[in-house]
């Protein structure tokens, strides 16, 4: 479908997931990762190599921190550790990509609702929301909790498209990760590929198969507003 379609005839709902793509956690994880290391007497990693694996979640943060086999118990320990401690500290240092605002403010504008689907446990996620005040303005938030198999696979996809009563096909998902595309495309989505996420390496985007990549979020504006 071409973007002059899609101006047209519109959209009937913007999709994000949360973890670098709605909201730059980064900061949270670098700051509680580097923590637990320093107190394990490493030194901390830089900003960056931790920012590349954040999508990848808890288990890719602490073999990225201390290596290890994760079926083994003191890996386990290390991961549970990490948990608690940003358990504390969630949503202290994140914030809103620059010009998500905006993006958001829009689409509130003209009555397009928006909403998250992540594979962050509700958990994390709902007080991440609520330091941020985005838990009342976003139309839908769905975690892995709410359903059997988290993305890749579509079924919170398709759990999205009966709550909000939406045609999914006419809907738009904004990932990060290549798992986020497919699991839009499955459910047969618009997907934008947000190459200013947590991408670690920006030349596998193209393979993806995404309907757009973007580099900034005020592109998904042009995009789907006429």
């Amino acid at each position: 479908m071409s973007t002059k379609d899609l101006r047209s005839n519109g959209i009937s709902a913007l999709l994000f997931d949360l973890d670098g793509t709605l909201v730059d956690t980064s900061p949270d994880f670098v700051a509680v990762l580097n923590q637990q290391r320093n107190d394990f007497g490493l030194d901390s990693l830089p900003e960056k190599d931790i920012r590349n694996v954040v999508s990848d979640g808890a288990r890719a943060l602490i073999k990225l921190a201390f290596g290890g086999n994760e079926n083994e118990p003191e890996f386990q320990r290390k991961r549970q550790d990490l948990l608690d401690r940003y358990k504390v500290t969630v949503g202290d240092n994140a914030q809103l990509f620059d010009g998500m605002s905006v993006v958001l403010s829009r689409f509130e504008e003209i009555g397009i609702p928006w909403g998250i689907i992540t594979n962050k446990p509700r958990l994390y996620t709902d007080i991440l929301l609520d330091k941020l005040g985005l838990s009342s303005k976003s139309a839908l938030t769905l975690c892995p909790d709410d359903v059997s198999k988290p993305k890749p696979d579509p079924e919170i996809m398709n759990l999205a498209s009966k709550l909000l009563s939406i045609d999914l096909e006419k809907a738009v998902y904004v990932g990060d990760h290549i798992r986020d595309i497919q699991a839009g495309k499955s459910a047969r989505m618009i997907t934008v590929a947000a190459s200013y996420g947590y991408v670690n390496d920006k030349n596998s985007i193209s393979g993806w198969g995404a309907d757009y990549e973007i580099d900034h979020p005020s592109e998904i504006i042009s995009l789907f507003i006429p």
